[in-house]
């Protein structure tokens, strides 16, 4: 185990924590406990963003219904119910600290938008500025498929980036990740190498998370920069442990090369329309020469896509070796591809896996 690395979580100045439905809806203890952390954490002049799940599963109880709904309409209607039951909780928590609590609500398409996502980045700043602890969570009251970001996870990885935090905590109902003897692995350097062999990827029934989110989330955080914790938030004192850099749940590095706030918004926010295919040549010159992909090097096309829509970057294989925002729509590139050096994805727009080689 690195203590360095358990010393730059302690270090952390910029924080965003996460924690999932089953330990909100079972244990109204947690409030307390969060608050208690995290208003002492902002003594230590540091500021945490506080991802909250936990609306669904308040609001099915309130609702009366037996379990999870599965209908869209019940699922926005126990959305709706819960997210004022989850927000009193927090604010009567914090208000016996004399913290100020802010909710803020976002769907996929309020990140994927470049406008949108800074007019949120400059109100969570606002916030944080204020002293407040934003508390944030998918509206799911309005989210439809096409809008999602598929859970906490994944909203909490597009926050991290969003705030600059050097420190991302996913607190749930385990004490890490587990290696194939069921013993804790306290630290990964490689999310893909390391972790993703390991993984169960089981799923409890009031969240829609599980291990293999979590990896995900952590893999998307790391890259751009930040540390990662998975913990266990049934343990009563576990938050404080990690933001002391004890050595608690498992820790993974922050990846050697940070994506740009661009580069990161291209490959995990944004939603690929479409695929374009390179030839090997194409490949070699994309992936390890750092070019842009031209229509020259296009064996195919698929999808209906625009200029500036997220682009899939296939080798000949069908293997994903990056994406990029196209120069031209779909159309244009059928008709252009294998036959002349108009540049189709720039290597600016462009985010190509190391990790994947």
């Amino acid at each position: 185990m690195s203590s360095a690395e358990r010393s730059n979580v302690q270090r952390a100045r910029r924080i965003v924590v996460k924690i999932g439905s089953r330990t909100l809806a079972g244990d109204m203890d947690v409030y307390a406990r969060l608050a208690q952390t995290i208003a002492a954490a902002r003594a230590q002049r540091r500021a945490v963003v506080l991802v909250s799940s936990g609306a669904i599963a308040l609001g099915t109880k309130k609702l009366g219904y037996r379990t999870r709904p599965k209908e869209m309409a019940k699922l926005q209607a126990a959305a709706a119910a819960g997210q004022s039951v989850l927000m009193r909780a927090y604010e009567a928590a914090f208000a016996e600290l004399d913290v100020t609590v802010a909710q803020v609500l976002l769907t996929h398409a309020d990140l994927a938008d470049r406008v949108r996502a800074n007019n949120a980045r400059a109100a969570l700043a606002a916030l944080l500025e204020a002293g407040a602890v934003p508390i944030l969570n998918e509206n799911d009251s309005v989210a439809v498929d096409e809008i999602r970001f598929g859970d906490n996870d994944q909203l909490s990885a597009m926050v991290a980036p969003l705030v600059d935090a050097d420190l991302l905590v996913l607190l749930s109902d385990v004490e890490g990740l587990l290696d194939a003897r069921g013993a804790r692995v306290p630290l990964v350097r490689d999310v893909l190498r390391e972790a993703v062999p390991l993984v169960r990827a089981t799923k409890s029934a009031d969240g829609i998370g599980g291990m293999a989110s979590k990896l995900e989330a952590a893999r998307r955080a790391t890259m751009a920069g930040a540390h990662v914790v998975i913990a266990d938030a049934r343990e009563k004192d576990v938050l404080r442990a990690v933001l002391a850099g004890e050595d608690v749940g498992t820790l993974f590095c922050p990846s050697a090369e940070r994506l740009s706030a661009k580069r990161y918004w291209i490959a995990f926010t944004l939603r690929p329309q479409g695929e374009v295919i390179l030839d090997r040549g194409a490949v070699s010159a994309v992936r390890d020469k750092g070019k842009s992909v031209l229509s020259v090097g296009v064996l195919g096309v698929r999808g209906d896509f625009r200029a500036g829509d997220s682009v899939r970057l296939l080798d000949p294989d069908g293997v994903e070796l990056g994406r990029g925002l196209a120069r031209c729509p779909s159309v244009d590139a059928l008709t252009r591809a294998g036959h002349d050096a108009n540049v189709l994805v720039h290597r600016d727009e462009m985010v190509v896996w190391k990790d994947r080689q």
